[in-house]
C-alpha cells in the first residue's frame, strides 16, 4: 500500500533536479468530445510539458485524426507534440508514409508501439506479412527516416503476452539498441512495481530514462477494466478507497486526487523526476496533481 507522506518528508526528499511532465491524448469520436479535447489541453498545455502524446488506433483505424490533432498542437501552441504509431494491419511502405507525413508536419517526437490485436487484448498478435515484425524494426526505420526522437513503451509488471519479466526485458533492450531515447511505463497502481523494475533494468546496464505512466482515476470502474485489459495489478487497497462512491462523484473526485497525489509524492520523493499522465481527455485531476507538485502555468499565460 503507498502510504501518505509526512508533510515533514516531501520537500526535503525531492529530486533536485526540475519535475517533467508530459500528458497522453486520444482521437475523440465526435465533435463535443473533440471539444473536450482541447479544452483540457488548453488547460494544461501552459504548464509547459516536455511534450504531449496523440494515441493512434489498432490498425492505424485513427490515422487522420491522429495526424490531425498533432498538426494543430504543432501549429498553434509551444507544445511539442508526439505522435504515436503502431505497427498494427500495416505494410512498411504505408507506416514510412506515415512517418513522413508526421515530419512534414513538424513532428519531431514519435511513440513506436507494436500495437493492440485489433480483435482486442488477449488476442494473438499476427504481424502484417508486410510489415515490421517488431517493435524494434519501426524503431529503426524512423531513426533511419529522420532526426527524430522515439519513445517506447515500457511495463514494469511486464507485457501480458511476456513469457516473464526477464523476456520483456529482452524486448525493451532491443528497442533501445533500435535507437529509443525514452521507455514510458504502462499506467501502475503500486509503486513497489516500479522501484523493482526501475532496479532490474539498472542491474541490466539499461539506462535510457524510464518515466512512470500515471492515471489518475476519475471512473474506477473504467481504470479496473483498464487494469484488467493490460495485467495492471489492482491493489485491494485502492478498491476498497473507492468502494460505495459509485454514485456519490463529489467524495469520488476527492478520493481521486487523495491517491494520485500520494502515488506521485511518493515517487518524487524515491528520486523520480518525470511523469507522463494518461489524461483520458480530462484535465481536471492532472491539473491539481501538478499543482501540488509545484508546477504552475507562467504569469503569461495565466493572465492570457
Amino acid at each position: 500500500m503507498i502510504a501518505t507522506l509526512p508533510p515533514s518528508k516531501q520537500p526535503a526528499q525531492r529530486s533536485p533536479a526540475p519535475l517533467s511532465i508530459s500528458f497522453e491524448f486520444f482521437p475523440p469520436k465526435t465533435g463535443a468530445l473533440e471539444t473536450q479535447l482541447w479544452s483540457a489541453f488548453e488547460r494544461l498545455a501552459p504548464l509547459q510539458p516536455a511534450f504531449a502524446s496523440v494515441t493512434y488506433g489498432a490498425g492505424g483505424s485513427t490515422r487522420d485524426r491522429t495526424h490531425r490533432i498533432v498538426a494543430r498542437m504543432r501549429r498553434t501552441s509551444d507544445v511539442e507534440p508526439a505522435a504515436h504509431l503502431t505497427c498494427v494491419d500495416a505494410s512498411r511502405a504505408a507506416i514510412q508514409e506515415v512517418i513522413e507525413s508526421y515530419l512534414k508536419v513538424g513532428v519531431r517526437h514519435i511513440v513506436a508501439l507494436r500495437g493492440d490485436p485489433p480483435a482486442g487484448v488477449g488476442e494473438a498478435y499476427i504481424p502484417h506479412p508486410q510489415g515490421f515484425q517488431t517493435t524494434a524494426e519501426l524503431v529503426a526505420a524512423i531513426r533511419r527516416t529522420g532526426d527524430v526522437e522515439v519513445s517506447v513503451s515500457a511495463y514494469p509488471e511486464k507485457h501480458p503476452e511476456s513469457r516473464d519479466l526477464d523476456a520483456d526485458i529482452d524486448v525493451l533492450a532491443a528497442k533501445i539498441d533500435a535507437g529509443a531515447s525514452r521507455a514510458i511505463t504502462q499506467f501502475f497502481f503500486d509503486n513497489a512495481h516500479f522501484y523493482r523494475y526501475r532496479d532490474r533494468l539498472a542491474k541490466r546496464g539499461l539506462d535510457i530514462p524510464v518515466v512512470p505512466g500515471i492515471l489518475p482515476i476519475s471512473n474506477f470502474a473504467q481504470a479496473k477494466r483498464f487494469a484488467d485489459a493490460c495485467g495492471t495489478d489492482v491493489p485491494a487497497w485502492l478498491a476498497a478507497r473507492f468502494e460505495g462512491l459509485e454514485d456519490d462523484p463529489e467524495t469520488r473526485r476527492l478520493v481521486a486526487a487523495t491517491v494520485v497525489a500520494e502515488q506521485v509524492f511518493d515517487l518524487v520523493a524515491n528520486g523520480i523526476g518525470e511523469f507522463h499522465f494518461y489524461t483520458l481527455n480530462r484535465a481536471e485531476l492532472v491539473f491539481a496533481t501538478c499543482h501540488m507538485l509545484g508546477l504552475r502555468p507562467s504569469a503569461r499565460d495565466a493572465a492570457a
